[in-house]
């Protein structure tokens, strides 16, 4: 019989608790456990690819900065988008700028939200002029409104309907329209299709959405009709 001692038996106690102690859990990555980075292709429904978009969301002093950049188009219609939102940890719009190109048409403003008087400042460059409107407490602009989606979906729930700054106020509802499988880097991935419809004072848009079932609720796929036609935003990996 092999007798141990009393210093010999603790680091062998001590390796048998590593053996048994249960893994670590995973680290989470991307929105909203750690910044990120999303890299797009914009497609014809053909495949054949105009261009690229990016999204990227930042943590600053108390709250959240997201970008969306687009660059894509066909000869003679260049599709040119740039946005920037400030928004707070509970995601009320701080800000939002609006740069964008899409054939002749060009916007460029920025709107800036005074949450005291729950009132929107829209400022229109390049000698456009500015205005004041009413919104309410927690407004959400269209950019900071897809991130808040994300965050919700996470929690097993599609935000009700909003009123999302996007120029002027625009009213979003969201329906949940089932699982669906779409190709990602040549592979078929199961998402939640969410169909977003906004209206405006003279206008109305109508996009999909399609996220991945991962636990940072990535969007996977975009898509929308532009007057070029319809186009796709494909996740690249």
């Amino acid at each position: 019989m092999i007798s141990l001692k009393p210093a010999a038996v603790i680091p062998i106690l001590f390796a048998s608790a590593l053996l048994a102690a249960p893994p670590a859990p995973p680290q989470l990555t991307g929105f909203p456990f750690t910044d990120e980075t999303l890299n797009y292709s914009v497609n014809w429904p053909s495949g054949l690819s105009l261009g690229e978009g990016h999204l990227i969301a930042k943590r600053r002093n108390g709250g959240w900065s997201f970008q969306l950049s687009l660059d894509a188009g066909i000869p003679g219609y260049p599709v040119k988008d740039s946005y920037l939102s400030q928004s707070s940890n509970d995601f009320c719009s701080a800000e939002f700028e609006r740069t964008a190109e899409h054939g002749s048409r060009k916007t460029d403003e920025d709107e800036t939200v005074d949450t005291q008087r729950s009132t929107v400042k829209r400022l229109t460059l390049k000698g456009g002029g500015e205005s004041t409107f009413a919104v309410p407490s927690c407004v959400r602009d269209a950019l900071t409104f897809l991130y808040f989606t994300r965050r919700e979906l996470g929690q097993g729930r599609v935000p009700p309907a909003h009123q999302i700054l996007f120029g002027n106020l625009y009213q979003t509802r969201l329906d949940y329209a089932g699982a669906q499988v779409v190709p990602v880097s040549g592979k078929g991935v199961e998402t939640d299709k969410i169909v977003a419809t906004m209206k405006g004072p003279s206008s109305e848009l109508k996009f999909e959405m399609y996220f991945a079932r991962d636990a940072a609720r990535t969007p996977l796929l975009f898509r929308a009709q532009l007057a070029m036609g319809p186009f796709s935003m494909e996740l690249v990996r």
